[in-house]
């Protein structure tokens, strides 16, 4: 198990590395000066080199990367060129909204979506197991956007359970920050839901048709005893692929639920700071949900390794 974390820690360095690399060079290339941005059309060339050089904008690229990634090797991310805030400040801020919204819709989901999933798989080929697909195909189908509006038409405007958005901040209370977050969390967790659930029961009907499964059912197990004690957790692996990448999606693609309940999230913060020329911003966020996203797949490594001890010893 060792040498199989090792060789997966090894991995996630390197990509680390390279996404570093990519990211730098993607947004600086992108069209647009920052100074010339911030001071308006009108502004003098001396003007806008003084304000360059005053945010480091001057200097060669490379110097510019090798400060940047050394900065965030000791948790400093520069500072914001429209808001002349440490760009970590501002992340951290926003971080409280949108990691409580993603682990709060994955949570949703896979709450969702297990019971859906087995359920369906043992109702093969029988109305439940059709009106199950049907309906997690329709949540395929449907944006989350689209979701979002209809739970706030529902839930705000007619019922008046929720507000419409808006985030009143922990200081007020768990309770009062869980409610402003459910409706943006059953948005986003109703599609991932759908999909999980087909990962599930695919996945499942899979196992129902290996050869264990049919000696368990010969020593004289029915088919719901052999699905939980057998199948469920052979079954697990895509299953925790797909839980993976869900956490990713949830983290860093929430973008538009977050515009839609005027959320103080990652996601607004990377649409401002875009449309603001605030490359230093953009920069540190992205490569702060690069790096989840790297971690996210690294734990998942290690999951399936605990799962499935036929991959630690391939290592």
């Amino acid at each position: 198990m060792l040498r199989y974390t090792l060789k997966r820690l090894t991995s996630l360095v390197i990509s680390l590395c390279v996404a570093s690399l990519v990211i730098f060079l993607v947004i600086e290339v992108a069209p647009g000066d920052p100074a010339s941005f911030m001071l308006g059309i009108n502004a003098q060339p001396d003007t806008v080199a003084a304000l360059r050089t005053e945010l480091g904008l001057d200097v060669p690229k490379y110097i510019r990367y090798l400060d940047w990634v050394g900065g965030m090797v000791q948790g400093d991310f520069g500072t914001s060129y429209t808001y002349r805030t440490p760009v970590t400040k501002m992340i951290g801020d926003r971080l409280w909204v949108s990691l409580p919204l993603a682990i709060y819709a994955l949570t949703l989901s896979t709450l969702i979506a297990f019971p859906v999933g087995i359920y369906a798989a043992s109702r093969r080929g029988k109305l439940g197991d059709a009106v199950v697909m049907g309906a997690t195909q329709l949540g395929v189908a449907v944006p989350n956007f689209w979701f979002a509006m209809m739970a706030v038409l529902v839930f705000a405007i007619n019922l008046r359970w929720f507000s419409a958005g808006g985030f009143p901040g922990w200081d007020k209370g768990i309770f009062g920050g869980l409610k402003a977050l459910t409706l943006p969390a059953i948005a986003l967790a109703l599609p991932q839901a759908s999909i999980l659930a087909r990962v599930m029961r695919s996945s499942l009907l899979d196992m129902l048709g290996e050869d264990f499964m049919r000696t368990a059912r010969a020593k004289g197990l029915t088919r719901r005893q052999a699905l939980w004690r057998h199948a469920l957790r052979n079954a697990m692996i895509p299953v925790l692929t797909i839980i993976g990448l869900q956490f990713s999606f949830l983290l860093a693609g929430s973008i538009i639920i977050e515009q839609v309940f005027f959320l103080p999230g990652l996601g607004r913060l990377v649409f401002q700071s875009i449309s603001q020329r605030d490359l230093i911003v953009v920069e540190s966020v992205v490569m702060l949900l690069v790096f989840s996203v790297i971690v996210v797949n690294f734990a998942v490594d290690l999951a399936y390794a605990a799962v499935d001890p036929r991959l630690r010893s391939r290592t």
